[in-house]
């Protein structure tokens, strides 16, 4: 069984979309061979979900670490309400963590669950260094790397980030 984690950035671009989604799709079919591929994604809008939907259609199984209590109803946007709710739906599990709110607290306690499970860790990034803010996809690199964890960028050439 491999089990790969996801961080990545959640404002891709329109045209990025489907260059990320066959990036993702090409690196996870040589870990889904066996049929024990096991995805772990936070789910969020942008990489999360392409990594989801990539787990998925190549017959990984997906487990959902969801930052809070609140997140489904504070932090997921009305575009995005429908594919989180599916991908929930076709996870085999789902872990919301004892966080009440959607803060930067809770974003880093889930990426220390994701770290603590990884195989491999995807990142789905521009390469850029950390804000210093904490919880973000940079951090969650470094944090993988120190931690021994095999890292797999996916940031397609033509890839961007809106804004």
């Amino acid at each position: 069984m491999t089990t790969i984690v996801v961080t990545g950035h959640m404002d891709l671009t329109e045209d990025s979309i489907p260059l990320v989604r066959t990036a993702l799709d090409n690196l996870l079919k040589q870990y889904a061979d066996d049929g024990e591929l096991v995805g772990v994604s936070c789910i969020a809008q942008g990489a999360d979900s392409l990594f989801a939907e990539a787990v998925l259609a190549v017959g990984g199984r997906l487990t959902v670490v969801i930052p809070s209590q609140d997140y489904r109803q504070n932090k997921v946007k009305p575009d995005h309400a429908a594919l989180f709710d599916r991908l929930v739906e076709a996870a085999e599990e789902v872990h919301v963590l004892p966080h009440e709110t959607a803060n930067r607290q809770a974003y880093e306690a889930a990426n220390a669950v994701l770290i603590e499970r990884a195989d491999r860790l995807v990142a789905v990034w521009n390469g850029e260094p950390p804000t210093g803010k904490g919880g973000g996809t940079a951090d969650t690199v470094l944090e993988a790397q120190a931690a021994g964890i095999p890292v797999d960028v996916v940031w397609p050439e033509a890839a961007a980030r809106r804004g």
